[in-house]
């Protein structure tokens, strides 16, 4: 049983080993998607050192899943054998740095209003060309049967990168809901319409104009109007989402139609990878090759022990 378990961990960690040699090599195949990284790398760093100087855990974790998620480009890449262009990679690797690192740990949110806007804008351009380039593999593929039009294959896209943010905007109400966070910001409203302020109890909308305080439970909280709860933001962040995946579908459109001669598409969305780039399997083989000449170099020191011994 011992044995049995020591086998498996062996396995797991050449497996490991594999795929730290297939992510490296993956890193260094663009250099300018690679500079980009180890730039944002160190940058990251710089920062959860700060934090820890500063004793705030919180931003010390952020900087920790920052540093993962500077990765998962080039996990994606090796594990799904996709080839992601430089372009796209670089403003993944930028889009994750400037919501972990700008927007939460040097509150960019809150100092800049349109920071959260144009990150929800590129998360809709950026989700529309994955959707895109999942059905563009798909249509490509040799051993899959499958042919759908350029305007249908927008269509998917953008539905799919609609998904993408209304499941996004569930995870920020969860979260506000159950721990009590405020990742759905709030916003300053003057009038409000509502038909709970009906005295009648009938479905009659009341609407109350120019509010320029609100009190609660004797307290002004001194906003100069309404607290609106997170809706507006929500509905915000969901129309500008809608408005990069609208920009992409009708680019990717084109880019179908004219037989992947679009400039702007070929740079952000992803293709399945060629053969001599399946660097996990260069991984493996390397490592195969590597074990058959470690064996050879121990038998040949075994022959010879023997016939130094046989000598004796």
């Amino acid at each position: 049983m011992r044995n049995h378990g020591q086998k498996d961990w062996v396995q797991m960690k050449k497996k490991l080993d594999n795929m730290k040699r297939a992510v490296e090599m993956e890193l260094r195949e663009h250099k300018s998607s690679f500079i980009v990284y180890c730039v944002l790398r160190l940058l990251v760093i710089i920062a959860m050192i700060l934090q820890i100087f500063n004793k705030n855990y919180e931003n010390v974790f952020l900087c920790i899943l920052t540093l993962a998620l500077l990765m998962l480009p080039s996990f994606i890449q090796v594990n799904l054998k996709i080839e992601l262009p430089t372009g796209l990679e670089i403003v993944i690797l930028l889009f994750i740095f400037a919501a972990e690192i700008l927007g939460e740990i040097s509150a960019y949110y809150i100092k800049y209003p349109g920071w959260d806007t144009i990150l929800h804008t590129i998360n809709g351009f950026l989700m529309a060309a994955i959707g895109f380039s999942m059905v563009d593999i798909l249509n490509r593929h040799k051993n899959i049967k499958f042919d759908l039009s350029p305007a249908f294959m927008a269509v998917v896209a953008f539905c799919f990168s609609m998904t993408i943010g209304v499941i996004w905007e569930f995870f920020e109400c969860a979260m506000d809901q159950l721990f009590g966070f405020d990742m759905q910001k709030d916003t300053i409203v003057h009038s409000i319409s509502s038909v709970m302020l009906d005295p009648t109890g009938t479905n009659t909308v009341v609407r109350i104009e120019d509010i320029e305080s609100v009190v609660i439970n004797g307290q002004d909280l001194k906003l100069g109007g309404y607290l609106d709860i997170g809706l507006l933001d929500t509905m915000k962040d969901l129309f500008v989402n809608f408005i990069g995946a609208v920009v992409f579908s009708v680019i990717g459109y084109f880019y179908v139609k004219n037989r992947g001669k679009g400039r702007i598409a070929r740079r952000f969305i992803p293709r399945l990878k060629d053969e001599d780039r399946d660097y996990l399997q260069k991984a493996i083989n390397e490592q195969a090759e590597e074990e058959r000449i470690e064996e050879m170099k121990q038998e040949l020191q075994q022959a010879e022990e023997q016939e130094s011994a046989a000598r004796e």
